[in-house]
């Protein structure tokens, strides 16, 4: 009886985390029954047929949980020893993609195998996750150091590639969840930093291109950027180089020369201040550069390169949108932001699914009962919008309740990476962490209208056999990471 019991315990399936996988098999059924409610017309209840959106993903299903099972099967060391195998044969599969899968809404990701078609890139993550663990598991290897760094990026940027070529630029988008993880290895923070920093320039410099400051020929989008680089450059001053006084000096002579700027155009002859202030940034930079050569302080050159990348990256990014960007694109982003409205066409999507899921109110129509889902006003309504279903047969609850559950999933899985004895097991473990909340966030975001439609799935909920494998497996090789390390905790 007692070995019996010790058999039993140290069984990986025993030592599994039960929380995660109820909240798996909770999501699980309530992507099916989302998937039910957009697929079905009204009165149609045949949901088990093989002919029928939600008889597919039930099969689908079943073949998840069977690969669940088989993965806390296998004993965790395989993973960490074919990791670099698999990350090499699935960037052959990429590379090949393109030549043999069929155009479907001018993207070939998808490859025909029968009466199925799988698309390579939902798989090419857990792959790339399980190389990154691989390379960063390394004894003494650490993201600190920009050369390690850049073979971590190589990883991520390589596929990344290979998936831009299928013109799947939304699958290819999540590959940047991976510096997230980068960040909690060490990766410098002035990166994330920076990164954070070309999004707000973009945004606020597209946003406003065409606005005017009063008095002057600048626009505001420009001044503002121009504004910000200097208030970035002072604060990072004084954050990398304190006690030196030279903060304080950029602020009061960048306040001088930016009031007096406006003050001449305002009262005397209207002019484009914002060569003004580029002057003012280069001087910054060359005040910057002095300096770092009289003491040698290496952060004075990389803070003085800000400075000057990011106003080059103003006026590139600038360039890029109205010359490089297809129409289409420049339209999605400026109806993103709100410069233009175009509810007839790039904006037509997020128009139909707020209707839908302001439709649903606080307790939803009900199941089966939405109309604006039943009538096919959403496109996409079970694959990337799948959460305007939501919303409108469960309204606001039903959609609060989703959310709570992908919060617990995700707080799961961070405290369970947190405990991770091994740095493979820890790597791993943020990235299905940082692909989750990718997901998630940025396709809630876009159903909404906060982000950009890109074209990715709600894991568990999307209707589709790759994405919901693609996710399996990434959840369920942490699973066994985390109770492989549960026994040697014995």
């Amino acid at each position: 009886m007692r070995d019996n019991l010790q058999k039993r315990t140290g069984n990986p399936a025993f030592r599994a985390d039960w929380l995660i996988i109820t909240i798996y098999l909770l999501l699980l059924c309530a992507g099916w029954l989302s998937i039910c409610g957009a697929s079905h017309e009204i009165g149609d209840t045949d949901f088990f047929s093989w002919g029928t959106r939600s008889g597919k993903q039930l099969v689908w299903m079943g073949c998840s949980l069977g690969l669940g099972a088989f993965l806390l099967m296998i004993d965790e060391k395989y993973f960490d020893s074919v990791s670099g195998l698999l990350y090499v044969a699935m960037l052959v599969l990429l590379l090949i993609t393109p030549f043999i899968a069929k155009d479907i809404k001018g993207s070939r990701s998808w490859i025909s195998l029968g009466a199925v078609s799988l698309q390579p890139a939902e798989f090419a993550k857990c792959a790339t996750s399980l190389a990154l663990a691989k390379l960063i598991g390394e004894f003494g290897f650490t993201l600190s150091d920009m050369r390690n760094l850049a073979k971590a990026a190589g990883l991520v940027l390589l596929p990344m590639g290979l998936i831009v070529m299928q013109k799947e630029t939304g699958s290819a988008l999540v590959f940047l969840a991976f510096f997230l993880m980068f960040y909690r290895e060490g990766m410098p923070g002035a990166i994330l930093f920076c990164a954070v920093a070309a999004v707000v320039f973009f945004v606020v410099g597209v946003r406003f291109a065409d606005e005017f400051l009063p008095g002057t020929y600048a626009t505001v989008g420009q001044s503002v950027v121009l504004l910000l680089i200097w208030l970035c450059v002072a604060g990072m001053t004084g954050v990398y180089c304190p006690r030196t006084g030279h903060m304080r000096r950029l602020l009061l002579w960048g306040t001088v020369v930016h009031f007096a700027a406006w003050l001449v155009s305002r009262l005397a002859i209207p002019y484009d201040i914002a060569w003004v202030q580029i002057v003012w940034i280069v001087a910054m930079a060359g005040y910057l550069v002095w300096i770092g050569l009289g003491g040698r302080v290496r952060a004075y050159y990389l803070i003085a390169a800000f400075a000057l990348g990011s106003t080059a990256f103003l006026y590139t990014s600038d360039y890029a949108l109205n010359n490089v960007f297809q129409e289409h694109q420049q339209l999605r982003i400026k109806v993103l932001l709100g410069i233009e409205e175009d509810v007839a066409r790039a904006g037509y999507n997020v128009h139909q699914s707020k209707i839908a899921i302001g439709s649903g109110g606080l307790e939803g129509k009900g199941f089966m009962n939405g109309t604006q889902t039943k009538l096919k006003y959403v496109p996409e309504q079970d694959t990337d919008f799948i959460f305007c279903t939501i919303g409108e047969e469960q309204g606001f609850i039903g959609s609060c309740a989703v959310l709570l559950l992908f919060l617990l999933l995700i707080l799961r899985i961070l405290w369970l990476a947190e405990r991770q004895s091994t740095t493979f097991g820890r790597v791993y473990g943020y990235c299905v962490l940082s692909i989750l909340l990718f997901h998630v966030f940025i396709n809630i975001g876009m159903v909404i209208g906060l982000t950009p439609v890109i074209g990715i799935p709600l894991p568990f909920f999307s209707y589709g056999g790759s994405s919901l494998w693609g996710f399996t497996l990434l959840l369920f090789i942490f699973l066994r990471f985390d109770a492989g390390d549960k026994l040697r905790r014995r």
